[in-house]
C-alpha cells in the first residue's frame, strides 16, 4: 500500500499497476474512497477494468457511478461483463436511470436477459441479493454426467461448496456435496446419493430473512425458489455477512433517532450537509414533544412548592424509567430480529417484562428509600415540609417502582405494537420510548408522591 500511495503522487503508471496488482481490492475501493478526483481517475484507467472490476464491486453505492464514468464504453463493456451477476445488479440499482440506459445497452444478450430477470426483485429482497452462477445438475444424470456439466460451466459458477439438483421443469430437487461426486462411481445416479434440501427461501422474502437462515443453520449457501418451488439462484454467506452488517447498522442509526437511507461512505467521508439532513428531524420533533414534559412541571408547580425536596429525586426517577425501558425495547427488538418473537407473543411478552420490571422497580425502590432514610438525613437537617424522611422514602420508592415497571412494559410492547402497523421497531422504540417516559414518569412521580404525602 505504501508503494501504491508512493506512485499515485508521483503519478507513475507502472509502479502503481505492479503494486495495485499485490494489493486487495477490498483495500483499493476504501484507498479509493478516500482520494480526491484525480487520482481516483489515475488509479482507475492505470488499472484498468479488469482488475477495477472486483474494486467497483466494492465501492459505497454512491461512488459507483462516478467511478463508471471513469472507463470509456469498450472498457465498461468488459467491466460489467465480468461482474458476477449479483454485483451487476447492485450496480444497476443505485445508478442513475440515465445510467442504467447506458450501461444496459453495453451487456451481451444472456446478460441483458439474466440482469432484467433479477431486476424485478426489490434491492432488500433474497431475490435482489442472490446470484445465479451456481452448479447446477438434474437427478437423471449420472455421477460422470453430472461431472462433466460441472467442469463445463466451472468458470461461469461462483461456488461449488454446494451443488443443487433439479427435475426437469427446473424445480428444486435435492443438494449434494462436491466430495460426494468425488467419491461415487461414475455409473452412481444422482437422485440415489443426493440429498433433501429442506432450506430455501422465496425470491421475494425480506433480505434479513434471508440472512437469519443462512445462519441459523449454519448454511454456505441458501437456494432461492420462486413460488412454484424453481430454482433461481443461492445466497451465499458473505451475501449474509453483509446484509447482517447493514441490518444492524440499520437498527443502531434508528435506534438513535437518525432517518434517511443509511450512508455506506465512511464517516469522516460524509458530507456535514448529509449528517445534518438525517438528524435534524428527530431532533427538533422530539424538542417539541418535550414540551409536554415541561407542561407537566408546571402542572404540578403547587407539589413542588409544598415540597421542594421531590425536585432532588425527580431526574433520578425519570432516567430510571428510561434506563429500565431502553433494556426492554433492546431485548425483544433483538428477539425479533433473530425470529425467536412475533407479534402474536404480545401477552406472553407483556406479562414476562411486567414481573421483570416490577423486581426491578422494588429493588431500585428499597435502594432508594434506604438512601433518603438512612444517609440523606445526614445530609441535610430535614426535608422542609410537613413530613419526615420515612414518608419521603416511602413515596419516592412507590414512585419509582410504578415508573420503572410501566416503562419496562412499555419499553416491550412499543417494538411489537410499531411491528404490528408495519413499521420498523428500531425507529419507533427509541425516540418515542424516551419521549412517552419523561412525560409518564413525570406524572407518575407527582401524583404518587402527592397521594403518599398528602400533597394534593
Amino acid at each position: 500500500m505504501d508503494d501504491l500511495l508512493r506512485a499515485l503522487d508521483a503519478a507513475d503508471c507502472s509502479a502503481l499497476l505492479a503494486a495495485a496488482e499485490d494489493v486487495h481490492y477490498a483495500d483499493l475501493a476504501s484507498l479509493y474512497e478516500n482520494l480526491d478526483d484525480e487520482k481516483r481517475d489515475l488509479l482507475l484507467k492505470t488499472i484498468g477494468p479488469e482488475l477495477a472490476t472486483d474494486v467497483i464491486a466494492e465501492l459505497p453505492d454512491t461512488l459507483i457511478e462516478d467511478a463508471l464514468n471513469h472507463f470509456k464504453p469498450a472498457q465498461l463493456r468488459v467491466l460489467l461483463g465480468n461482474l458476477s451477476d449479483d454485483d451487476r445488479v447492485d450496480v444497476f440499482q443505485v445508478v442513475s436511470e440515465e445510467a442504467q440506459v447506458r450501461f444496459f445497452s453495453l451487456l451481451g444478450p444472456r446478460d441483458k436477459e439474466l440482469t432484467r430477470s433479477l431486476l424485478k426483485y426489490e434491492e432488500d429482497t433474497a431475490g435482489g441479493r442472490m446470484t445465479t452462477r451456481i452448479g447446477r445438475i438434474t437427478a437423471d444424470m449420472t455421477v460422470k454426467q453430472a461431472i462433466t456439466v460441472l467442469r463445463r460451466d466451472r468458470e461461469d459458477t461462483e461456488t461449488l461448496a454446494r451443488i443443487f439438483v433439479v427435475d426437469e421443469q427446473g424445480r428444486l430437487a435435492g443438494k449434494i456435496r462436491l466430495r460426494d461426486l468425488a467419491f461415487s462411481t461414475w455409473d452412481t445416479p444422482i437422485r440415489d446419493i443426493m440429498e433433501e434440501a429442506d432450506e430455501y427461501i422465496l425470491a421475494n422474502a425480506d433480505q434479513e430473512e434471508a440472512a437469519r437462515t443462512l445462519s441459523k443453520y449454519d448454511l454456505v449457501v441458501l437456494p432461492v425458489v420462486d413460488e412454484f418451488h424453481h430454482l433461481l439462484g443461492v445466497l451465499t454467506y458473505d451475501d449474509a455477512l453483509e446484509i447482517l452488517q447493514e441490518e444492524s447498522t440499520e437498527d443502531i442509526e434508528k435506534l438513535a433517532a437518525i432517518s434517511g437511507e443509511q450512508s455506506e461512505v465512511t464517516y469522516l467521508n460524509t458530507s456535514v450537509a448529509l449528517q445534518y439532513r438525517r438528524r435534524v428531524a428527530w431532533l427538533v420533533g422530539l424538542a417539541f414533544v418535550s414540551i409536554a414534559s415541561g407542561y407537566v412541571m408546571f402542572r404540578f408547580s403547587e407539589t413542588l412548592e409544598k415540597a421542594f425536596v421531590l425536585a432532588l429525586f425527580l431526574p433520578m426517577v425519570v432516567a430510571a424509567g428510561g434506563n429500565s425501558g431502553g433494556q426492554a425495547a433492546t431485548m425483544v427488538i433483538r428477539a425479533m430480529a433473530l425470529g425467536e418473537i412475533d407479534t402474536g407473543n404480545a401477552l406472553r411478552i407483556a406479562w414476562k417484562e411486567a414481573r421483570t420490571g416490577l423486581f426491578l422497580g422494588l429493588s431500585l425502590g428499597v435502594a432508594i428509600a434506604a438512601f433518603i432514610t438512612l444517609i440523606l438525613p445526614r445530609l441535610q437537617n430535614g426535608t422542609g415540609a410537613d413530613f419526615d424522611f420515612l414518608h419521603l422514602a416511602a413515596a419516592v420508592g412507590a414512585a419509582i417502582t410504578v415508573q420503572v415497571l410501566s416503562a419496562t412494559v412499555l419499553g416491550a410492547l412499543l417494538p411489537i405494537g410499531a411491528r404490528a402497523i408495519k413499521l420498523d421497531p428500531a425507529v419507533v422504540s427509541s425516540p418515542s420510548l424516551a419521549s412517552t417516559v419523561d412525560v409518564s414518569g413525570m406524572l407518575i412521580y407527582f401524583s404518587t408522591a402527592g397521594a403518599i404525602l398528602n400533597l394534593h
